[in-house]
């Protein structure tokens, strides 16, 4: 009887330190290790699935976390759809009928709840471990991702419309954009080194191919082949020529003028910035080790951590 109770006594203890940990107000790299031990696999399992599927969605999904990021932290508000208390960030101008991916990440907590047993792992986790997911099954470098993030219970069109960065901005304005983030220039030339993945709508680049003077006249006439100065909005180009895989392709573009935002190429037109560029266009393990670190970095801006916010049920709607 005796044994019996200390068996008790020792599981509740166990079950509390289990329970603490799911609840620290810090991230760590082994947030998951001891309650779920499944969990990231799982993420890995889908995203490789899905990229295997369509090199694309890598970039999709890599999309959402920076998108989810720069409006009020990491917290998967970007994932909530609208309702009557809901502004839905998918409505936001960088994100409506653009932003892509929803799916996959309906997919993964499924799996992920289905490999803990019980809804454990946050949304915004799985955005974070996603995106890093999708870098490494595109070629890219691998880093150890800080978990313990909750999610939000609110979402805000507004503040995505003004916080996340623009294609159409000039140097001063993403140095600043980025600064309100917490993000310091290199963390601007390292993420927007993101580019090497991916497409852009047509209506993102028409003024640049037509109207820009520092662009490539080459470059420009084949980019119109398939952007007409009228219609053809929706049409994609790929934001560099390896447009599904990890490399320095991006910045060998800005150097040559060949950049397809403008946004892109005020990165180099002999601003502050001009010098990281050209090392990264030349030197891929720098730029590789600069691009994990600071998504490190952006995962980290304004976590729910502890007490604060939920793990949702269901990504796309608060519990």
């Amino acid at each position: 009887m005796a044994s019996r109770s200390i068996f008790i006594t020792l599981f509740g203890i166990v079950m509390l330190s289990l329970a603490t940990a799911a609840l620290s107000a810090t991230l760590s790299a082994s947030y998951y290790n001891k309650v779920c031990p499944g969990a990231l696999p799982a993420i890995k399992r889908v995203v490789e699935a899905a990229v295997k599927q369509e090199r694309r969605m890598g970039a999709s999904l890599l999309r959402l976390h920076f998108h989810d990021c720069f409006v009020n932290g990491c917290d998967a508000s970007i994932l909530l759809d609208q309702t009557s208390i809901i502004d839905s960030e998918k409505n936001a101008f960088p994100n409506v009928n653009s932003a892509r991916g929803f799916e996959v990440i309906d997919k993964i907590k499924a799996e992920v709840d289905k490999a803990c047993g019980r809804p454990l792992v946050s949304c915004a986790d799985i955005l974070t471990v996603a995106a890093r997911d999708s870098v490494v099954a595109l070629g890219g470098p691998t880093w150890e991702v800080p978990l313990g993030r909750r999610d939000s219970t609110t979402a805000s069109r507004a503040t995505a419309n003004s916080d996340i960065p623009s294609p159409f901005m000039d140097l001063p304005a993403l140095i600043n954009t980025f600064q309100k983030q917490g993000l310091n220039v290199k963390d601007l030339v390292a993420l927007s080194g993101a580019h090497t993945l991916g497409f852009a709508k047509c209506q993102l680049f028409k003024n640049r191919i037509y109207n820009e003077t520092t662009i490539n006249a080459k470059f420009a006439r084949q980019r119109q082949t398939t952007c007409p100065r009228t219609g053809g909005d929706l049409n994609l180009a790929p934001l560099d020529q390896t447009a599904a895989a990890f490399d320095t392709k991006y910045f060998n573009n800005l150097v040559s003028k060949k950049g397809l935002l403008h946004s892109d190429q005020a990165l180099f037109l002999g601003g502050q910035t001009d010098g990281l560029v050209k090392s990264y266009s030349t030197n891929l393990a720098s730029f590789s080790n600069d691009f994990a670190n600071s998504m490190i970095k952006m995962g980290n801006i304004k976590p729910l951590t502890g007490k604060n916010g939920q793990v949702r049920l269901n990504c796309r709607r608060v519990n």
